[in-house]
């Protein structure tokens, strides 16, 4: 969503690049451009002003003139002014002290309320709670329909007493519903309201009726990050008419520009607390102000990949991988499909990857990627033997072609497949040797690292480099072999040691170390 912002804010630094002081017509020249940024992400005006001034009070301060990188010292103004506009820290969920604790969910029609009740239920199952979805949405046709779908496929328990389709009272449901939590002990009430296509007072008289009846813990303010500037004016009115606590950004997957974001918190002086960044009920996550300014300046969002991985990947696995790491064995088919499926259950890769630093400079090659590639190499390895996956090296033409005709993919595609696991699994194994040998893996040069010269490459540079001493003439290269045999006869003859005829000092004593019985010898002693 916020692509264009992004690439907008980075050309504008390239600029200040390399200037070891900034003149205040560079300081002018990048709010200029900044504030061009913003008002084309359809970030509210007010807000757009309020920052331009600010960054530029700080850009020509005494923090920017006395540091030694100004244009890094722009972006580090601009970065901690980007998140104070997105709310500064992190807003979680209060919960009541005498459960049930009651969150109310309120919005435009086609805002993603009821989609957004199952990924929050889900959320909340997953941090060890047991919420209760309340259906008082019915006016929308099948929306009570939609929330039971929603609901079981959350894992999460549906209070639906009334069929909706414009039957039922919405605030008899709500009061009900929570009645219904504190009797079978839910400590969590999500209650999903109904929405219009626009603000009207009889959407906001039932919604503050439901509030009245209820009493929420947390009203939360569902916004379509996609409706631009309108977004501003609907969170104004719903905070004017019903109240609430938080703001629950959806769409942020999409193609918007995404000035939404940027606006409501700074408007309506409310935290944006969710965001909701995809279809799937996993693609929901906390809203950090801090991580959202890093991926809006293309700093990455490290932090929440890491996040995502520790859920995805297994503890038990992680060290069953690591003890097979320590115990010298290879990397097989098995395994490989296995890290496979921790990767695909982290979500889409994509995004993973758009979460690395710097990622937004290769933006094209990562909307050309093509994840079904990872469908394709899952038949193929499933389409092999246990043998096969465990001893890929067994792997002959005919076992090759008939994987192929398995998976439905070509014998080129299979080749390509094994070849790439091959050099993966030829580094898993220069890993191991250069870790063990004490060295760092992938360095070239270093004692025990991958990289470096193999037995064969250094014996063959050994051997032209012997060549290359020696002369063509016979009478000569025998004068030079004499001269050799007699340097190696009297560098042996002067104490035995394999680094030349130097010895220790006399007065050396060995005993002075800690070191262990008849080690000393090694060192010239007796």
């Amino acid at each position: 969503m916020f692509a264009t912002l992004s690439d907008r804010l980075t050309a504008t630094f390239k600029s200040l690049r390399g200037k070891g002081r900034l003149s205040e017509a560079d300081v002018d020249a990048t709010v200029r451009e900044i504030r061009r940024a913003l008002l084309d992400a359809d970030v509210a005006l007010p807000v757009v002003r309020e920052f331009s001034q600010r960054v530029r009070e700080r850009a020509t301060g005494e923090e920017i003139n006395q540091a030694l990188n100004p244009a890094q010292q722009v972006v580090k103004v601009v970065n901690e002014e980007l998140v104070g506009i997105l709310g500064g820290e992190t807003r979680r969920l209060r919960f009541a002290k005498n459960p049930p604790t009651v969150i109310m969910l309120a919005g435009l029609q086609g805002a993603g309320k009821t989609t957004l009740a199952g990924k929050l239920g889900r959320y909340l199952k997953h941090n060890g709670h047991r919420p209760l979805l309340v259906a008082c949405d019915l006016q929308r046709p099948n929306a009570v329909n939609q929330l039971q779908i929603t609901g079981e496929r959350a894992g999460v328990d549906v209070f639906a007493p009334e069929p909706g389709n414009g039957v039922g009272d919405p605030v008899a449901v709500a009061r009900a519903g929570v009645e219904h939590a504190q009797h079978h002990h839910f400590d969590v009430v999500v209650v999903d309201t109904a929405g219009r296509t626009g603000v009207d007072a009889e959407m906001m008289q039932q919604a503050i009726d439901i509030r009245a009846a209820v009493t929420p813990d947390e009203v939360l303010f569902v916004l379509d990050a996609m409706i631009g500037q309108d977004a501003v004016a609907t969170a104004e009115a719903f905070r004017d008419g019903v109240g609430f606590d938080g703001v629950v950004l959806t769409k942020l997957d999409g193609d918007a520009r995404g000035g939404a974001a940027l606006s409501v918190r700074q408007v309506t002086g409310r935290p944006v607390m969710f965001a909701s960044t995809g279809e799937k009920l996993d693609d929901f996550e906390l809203f950090h102000p801090d991580r959202m300014a890093s991926r809006i300046l293309d700093m990455g969002d490290v932090l929440t990949l890491i996040e995502q991985a520790e859920k995805a990947f297994d503890a038990e696995q992680a060290q069953s991988m690591a003890a097979k790491f320590a115990a010298d064995e290879d990397f097989t088919l098995d395994d490989f499909l296995q890290q496979l499926n921790a990767v695909r259950n982290m979500g889409s890769i994509k995004k993973m990857l758009g979460m690395l630093p710097g990622m937004a400079q290769i933006r094209d090659q990562l909307d050309a990627f093509d994840e079904r590639e990872f469908d394709r190499i899952e038949a193929m390895v499933r389409s092999m033997t246990p043998l096969e996956r465990r001893q890929p090296r067994v792997i002959n033409g005919s076992r090759r072609a008939r994987i192929a005709a398995g998976c439905g993919q070509s014998t080129s595609a299979v080749n390509d497949m094994l070849e790439r696991f091959g050099q993966a699994q030829k580094m898993m194994r220069q890993m191991r040797k250069g870790l063990g040998g004490g060295g760092l893996p992938g360095v070239p040069g270093m004692p025990g690292v991958p990289g470096g010269a193999s037995k064969k490459q250094k014996a063959r540079a050994a051997a032209a480099k012997g060549r290359k001493g020696k002369s063509g003439n016979p009478a000569k290269r025998a004068e030079q072999e004499r001269a050799a045999a007699s340097r190696a006869i009297t560098s042996g003859s002067d104490g035995g040691s394999a680094f030349g005829a130097q010895q220790p000092p006399a007065e050396f004593d060995p005993s002075q170390l800690n070191l262990p019985k008849g080690f000393d010898k090694f060192l010239g002693g007796s």
